[in-house]
């Protein structure tokens, strides 16, 4: 294997995710750095981990950035010097996107390297000729743009368009909705019930998900690693507006982080998973904020339902955001357009239909997978209880639509209006199919998982249309009182050969 193999082996990995996060071909980068460090042996590599030739500018060294001297053009020229060669590789690909010199570069595709080979030569990147024809010949003398095609490979299976400059992500990877469990605006504030609260952001139901960056050149402006502040670890990326007007849009609660300050980020990025880290947070979720950044400075929280309704337009990207069955970016009707208005429930679907749909949704974590018929079975016992308990609760609309949410999220039916006798009454879906009926009537209390006969009979029961709400509601009971009746006559019992088991083994003693 030649040098420049040797060389293109060792830096593949590095070049390849400079790639995916600028656009620059791998080909390209690794050509570079073989032509600038001499496969990594010249001195500006060797002292100062400078594998790309970049000189010191005065807002690197303003900003504290290490440097090397060395003779070049001219005698005695300052270069930027590194703690590593990846951060070599990172601010070539920073010094390339934010320089305007190099921005007829990236117009040309990921895998064009004859294209960007040439772009490099005309905006003068290096002072010697036929720099482009050097950088091809060491390109396809080795086979470097292999490296190209896996990226474009790995990306298009991402689902990536090559067009990366029209390209829009959701936060989340979903295919119908995402669930947002609170939505912007004034709240009840969930970790003191006294009072209300402004949320400025959205919370999103996730389970362990990726979360993404929404467009492309997106840079990384904040990173919090400390789980122990309100909104945990978080990450905040910041797009710049044609109009010199910036978008910042955070991410917080995470459970790990992927990027660090300074990274540019594309729309699919994996940036961090989601978890359920800070100090104000009852659950795992995603809360997703975004502020708008005027040119002077000033900043506002905006609603993220209005940026996510101009991300879909702009990516015709099909999922809604529901809250309470309702899908917050219908009232966005036009992308751009933000207004404080407040989302309607949506009536044509009932309390017991969306309860439904979220035990059938990505996010119910129940494993209700529509095709089997015993889980169907359970998730219709659950949420037609869920929705009589409601009805006798004499909730409205909307309190009922929240508590359809609030059953689904917790997993758990409160069945309490019910049965007013029992001090505790609740029914949870299992993984195993099954449904775990606990009870406490003031003096015991205990968990018992309901058989198929009883899941029957109160399916019977709730589906009879003759029946009013109050008579399911006595025969419901009768079902639960004779259940309870069951286990005390099995409580006695054992409590009964237990005491029989001791008195024996105490006269076996004397």
């Amino acid at each position: 294997m030649g040098k420049n193999a040797e060389y293109a082996a060792q830096y593949s990995a590095y070049a390849m995710e400079q790639m995916r996060r600028y656009g620059i071909p791998a080909s390209v980068t690794l050509a570079q750095g073989i032509l600038e460090s001499s496969n990594g042996q010249s001195e500006l590599s060797r002292k100062g981990n400078n594998h790309f030739g970049i000189k010191a500018t005065s807002s690197w060294l303003k900003e504290g950035g290490q440097y090397l001297i060395y003779a070049d053009d001219k005698p005695n020229e300052k270069f930027c010097s590194y703690a590593s060669v990846m951060d070599s590789y990172e601010h070539h690909s920073k010094f390339l996107k934010e320089n305007s010199r190099y921005s007829a570069c990236f117009q040309c595709s990921p895998d064009d390297y004859k294209g960007w080979t040439s772009g490099l030569e005309r905006a003068g990147y290096a002072t010697g000729g036929n720099y482009a024809h050097s950088l091809q010949n060491i390109i396809e003398r080795n086979g470097l743009d292999k490296y190209d095609r896996m990226v474009m490979e790995e990306m298009r299976t991402q689902g990536f368009t090559e067009d990366r400059k029209e390209h829009y992500s959701f936060p989340l990877k979903r295919e119908e909705f995402l669930f947002i469990t609170s939505p912007f605006g004034l709240r009840q504030d969930p970790m003191d019930k006294s009072r209300q609260q402004m949320h400025k952001g959205i919370d999103i139901q996730t389970r362990g998900d990726a979360v993404l960056a929404t467009e492309n050149n997106g840079k990384v402006v904040a990173v919090n690693q400390n789980a122990q502040v309100a909104g945990g670890k978080s990450v905040t990326l910041e797009y710049t507006r044609s109009d010199k007007t910036k978008c910042q849009v955070s991410y917080l609660h995470l459970s790990s982080i992927d990027v660090k300050v300074g990274d540019t980020m594309q729309a699919g990025q994996q940036l961090g998973v989601s978890g359920n880290t800070g100090t104000r947070t009852t659950g795992e979720h995603l809360h997703f904020g975004v502020k708008q950044i005027a040119t002077d400075g000033s900043s506002r929280d905006i609603d993220p339902a209005a940026y996510l309704a101009e991300i879909a337009q702009k990516g015709n990207i099909k999922l809604q955001a529901l809250s309470n069955g309702t899908d917050l970016l219908a009232k966005y009707k036009t992308a751009g357009v933000l207004q404080n208005e407040t989302a309607t429930i949506d009536t044509s679907i009932s309390p017991e239909e969306w309860m439904k749909k979220l035990l059938s949704s990505e996010d119910s974590g129940i494993g209700m997978p529509g095709m089997d018929p015993i889980m169907e079975l359970v998730t219709a016992m659950f949420t037609s209880l869920m929705a009589l308990a409601i009805q006798i609760d004499g909730k409205s609309q909307e309190e009922q639509m929240q508590a359809a949410t609030d059953a689904a999220v917790k997993k758990q039916v409160d069945l309490s209006s019910l049965l007013p006798d029992l001090k505790e009454c609740t029914l949870t879906p299992q993984e195993d199919s099954k449904l775990l009926l606990q009870v406490n009537d003031g003096k015991n209390s205990f968990s018992h998982e309901l058989s198929a006969a009883e899941i029957h009979r109160l399916q019977k029961t709730l589906t009879d249309s003759g029946l009013s709400d109050e008579e399911k509601r006595q025969q419901i009971g009768r079902v639960v009182n004779n259940i309870m009746l069951t286990q005390q006559v099995s409580l006695n019992y054992e409590q009964g050969a237990s005491e029989q088991q001791s008195q024996s083994e105490n006269r076996q003693i004397r």
